[in-house]
């Protein structure tokens, strides 16, 4: 009982019987107040009526009344009598002078036109007019009107055991309904927490299958159903990239102890010594380095744009050529650098060597022979760089993952490197706000185009 006491659909219920008992309390209060205040109007209307028209036919003279027939004998004083009314005429003084009708001892009030009185013979209330008849200033005579309220009094509390009736049930059908229209309509919202309470870290497959329409359940669960996707996304992206960071990081570590159990089978010669400390010096400078790659891309979202500074990329990518020309002329390449003047843009100069330099290495690395250009110009918003190769290019299926975490293609995995050199570069350029994108076709070469924002006006 608690529970359901908890649930959304029964507060529903609640806040709508609620709201109908308030409704229909004011509404009935409403109408019995509207009711009682026409049915006592139409009353006093009457009584007004019926005096007037008996002071109309009253025959008075120099300042005398004159009876010419009885009030029981007049035809129309009899129907009013037998529909309920008392019709007196009285002295000023209040003494009877003729009556008809079932309520004879009611009161004189000459200050008040209207009255109600009970009767204490019958116990029943009774509404009184007294209209005074005057000739030349001189007050003749008083004729009385009453009638008795019980007609109106039945009707009113008729009305008045109807609402009390009425109300209750239609509150109580209100609720009822209420409820199951909150439980037909939440009926979506049980689905989605069945299948919330399905899903684990383990498991983000399961999607709500709801379905669609345009109105709020929908809207909730698409949302939901597109957050899944992307925790989804972002679960598997992670697994991978524990599985390769420990995959990269074996690697080295399984050399170095290689290495390690060799020397320690048997003695070996001085030279034989100084190639193992050779070989595992190699093999922990490329551990190190896959750490601060790893740790500068956990990083990566952390960068400080407080820290930008303006920096002139023309320069920047001539020192970055000239740096790499030995490299590239080493494996018998052109590296030529073509860019306009004082391209100044807003960033980190570190982070900025990092990125061309990456670009660069992985062109020289997956060029055998030709050339390798770098250039860069700028139009109204941006300053773009470009790094093109004539190398082996990538296949049209690899191009979408190319800057993932360890992602390597196929035919480069004979090279030394983690796939890290393209993850960091997007980073990067993430970090300054700007876009990086890649044109590649196999035997012909690729081009990565780096898209930089000009500083503002302001800084």
């Amino acid at each position: 009982m608690m529970k359901m006491i908890k649930t959304l659909r029964f507060r529903f219920a609640i806040w709508t019987s609620s709201l109908f008992l308030l409704i229909l309390t004011v509404f009935g209060v409403f109408i019995y107040a509207n009711m009682s205040r026409g049915l006592y109007a139409a009353v006093d209307d009457s009584l007004t009526l019926n005096a007037s028209q008996i002071a109309a036919g009253l025959n008075i003279d120099k300042g005398q009344l004159v009876l010419s027939d009885n009030l029981s004998e007049n035809p129309e004083n009899t129907n009013l009598s037998e529909r309920g009314f008392t019709i007196r005429i009285l002295t000023p003084q209040g003494k009877p002078i003729q009556e008809v009708g079932e309520y004879r001892n009611l009161p004189v009030s000459l200050n008040k036109s209207f009255t109600t009185y009970t009767d204490p013979a019958s116990n029943t209330d009774v509404r009184i007019y007294n209209q005074s008849v005057s000739d030349n200033n001189l007050n003749v005579v008083i004729i009385q009107v009453a009638q008795s309220l019980d007609n109106i009094q039945d009707t009113l509390e008729r009305l008045l055991a109807t609402l009390l009736v009425s109300i209750p049930i239609l509150v109580t059908v209100a609720g009822i309904s209420g409820y199951f229209l909150a439980a037909r309509t939440l009926a979506p919202i049980d689905q989605i927490t069945l299948t919330a309470r399905r899903i684990s870290a383990e498991d983000l497959s399961a999607r709500l299958n709801i379905p669609t329409t345009d109105d709020e359940v929908g809207r909730l669960s698409q949302t939901l159903n597109d957050m899944f996707a992307r925790l989804n996304d972002s679960f598997q992206r992670e697994r991978q990239f524990t599985n390769d960071a420990s995959h990269e990081l074996r690697t080295p570590l399984t050399a170095m102890q290689a290495i390690l159990g060799m020397i320690r089978e048997k003695r070996r010669t001085p030279e034989e010594y100084e190639q193992a400390f050779d070989d595992l010096n190699e093999e922990a400078d490329r551990l190190r380095t896959l750490v601060e790659n790893l740790l500068r891309l956990a990083r990566g979202e952390k960068q400080n744009n407080n820290l930008f500074e303006e920096v002139n990329l023309s320069i920047l990518l001539k020192d970055v050529s000239d740096s790499l020309r030995p490299l590239a002329e080493a494996k018998k390449l052109s590296l030529n650098c073509e860019t306009s003047e004082n391209l100044m843009i807003l960033g980190d100069s570190d982070e900025l060597i990092r990125l061309f330099v990456n670009l660069l290495d992985n062109a020289i690395k997956y060029t055998e022979r030709g050339e390798i250009s770098i250039s860069a110009s700028h139009n109204e918003k941006s300053v773009l760089a470009k790094v093109a190769d004539t190398g082996i290019g990538i296949p049209a299926e690899h191009i979408p993952h190319i800057f993932d975490r360890f992602y390597r293609v196929e035919e480069s995995r004979t090279l030394r490197g983690a796939g890290l050199g393209l993850a960091i570069a997007k980073e990067i350029v993430r970090a300054h706000h700007g876009e990086i994108e890649i044109q590649s076709k196999i035997g012909k070469g690729s081009v990565f185009t780096v898209s930089l924002p000009k500083p503002t006006k302001s800084l």
